[in-house]
């Protein structure tokens, strides 16, 4: 019975393109590794990051001056989860759905169900890695987009100025900023986008150099909270680039990680990049875009959708297919079948059991945001 799962495979892709799947935007727009065979479940895969040097006067001598050296940073990725998602049938309902023909139609509709659950996941955890990005551009509570283009220029503008590539550039956002886009008549006039894609097809088009996608996995961001006003506490105050910052003032305080700060009258909003409860204010890098003084009120943003704009670089998503023992494990069949809706390619494995049979579809990943100069939030 070799050829068990085989022989699924044509009625396995054609299910595919029939049960209902949620929109992915997050997998495809990120960097994917999927070689990731040598790390366990929690063990750390480790990407080099290089950071700033310094320049030096030349100064003409007999010898080439004694420096370059540098500090290689790395920052760590983890496989997470490794999930299955099993599939079983006994020896009298798989007879009684063979009878009227639709056994294998039903096992491959199953074996996609199991598919979407994992991919549903894999783009939740992508779309979660929002509280890791540098800033945040528009307002909390409203739709993006709404009557022009203006908000993909401020999130290239952002990313403009921390240093991001403006190369490979993805902006994912919920379906409701989506149906905002296709509402605005500078992509339906043909005679202005140079193209009727959206108004036929409902296609996003590129806008400001990213590539657009939507999901159904944004995140939503509930925000924390404190009790009286928090206010910044150094007498020498904050310069460019700060990123822990002191307070006090406040009597309590439940920040969450992903909560939008603002100082006082400075409109730039950043992002916390862990809960909070005690001094100091930790901000994702770069920091703060200009200084901030002593005693300067600190406001916390409301809840907001988490659209997210950034180099694909800056997220990575590590695959892999659940670990087996040296030499197999009770299997009778193994195999990898790729998704074409996400790109992600699973383990399929039959068990054959007493009087039954088991089939598990599994993936094992992990995914983290490395770089938050390199992604900002799009406030909806």
């Amino acid at each position: 019975m070799a050829n068990t799962l085989t022989n699924l495979i044509p009625t396995l892709y054609q299910a595919i393109d029939i049960v209902s799947r949620e929109i992915t935007g997050f997998i495809p727009a990120v960097k994917v590794n999927a070689s990731a065979e040598g790390a366990a479940v929690d063990e750390s895969i480790r990407v080099p990051v290089t950071g700033q040097t310094q320049t030096y006067n030349v100064s003409p001598g007999t010898t080439a001056p004694d420096n370059g050296d540098q500090t290689i940073d790395n920052v760590e990725i983890k496989i997470t989860k490794s999930k299955m998602v099993p599939i079983r049938w006994n020896g009298e309902e798989q007879l009684g759905f063979s009878n009227n023909g639709t056994y294998n139609k039903v096992l491959s509709d199953q074996m996609v169900q199991a598919m979407r659950l994992l991919v549903n996941e894999v783009e939740a955890d992508i779309a979660g890695t929002y509280k890791s990005a540098s800033r945040a551009y528009g307002t909390a509570g409203t739709t993006p987009f709404a009557s022009s283009l203006g908000d993909a220029a401020q999130a290239r503008k952002m990313l403009l100025d921390n240093g991001a590539p403006m190369v490979d550039l993805q902006l994912v956002v919920d379906s409701v900023a989506g149906a905002n886009l296709r509402s605005l008549t500078h992509l339906t006039h043909a005679n202005e986008a140079g193209t009727d894609a959206t108004l036929r097809r409902g296609t996003l088009l590129d806008l400001m150099g990213f590539a657009v996608r939507e999901s159904a996995q944004v995140a939503s961001h509930t925000a924390g909270s404190a009790t009286g006003t928090v206010t910044v506490n150094n007498a020498s105050n904050y310069g460019k680039g700060a990123t822990s910052i002191a307070w006090d003032t406040a009597t309590a305080a439940a920040l969450k990680a992903g909560d939008v700060l603002t100082f006082g009258t400075d409109t730039n909003k950043y992002i916390l990049s862990a809960d909070n409860t005690a001094t100091p204010l930790v901000l994702n890098k770069p920091g703060l875009v200009k200084g901030v003084n002593d005693n300067t009120a600190v406001a916390i943003g409301n809840g907001y959708t988490a659209n997210l704009a950034f180099h694909r670089d800056a997220i990575q998503l590590v695959t892999r297919a659940p670990a087996m023992p040296n030499g197999g494990d009770m299997a009778d069949d193994v195999m990898s079948i790729t998704d074409p809706v996400s790109g992600l390619s699973f383990q399929v494995a039959v068990y054959r059991e007493y009087h039954r049979v088991k089939f598990e579809i599994g993936l094992a990943w992990g995914v983290k945001l490395i770089k938050p100069e390199h992604a900002v939030i799009l406030l909806g």
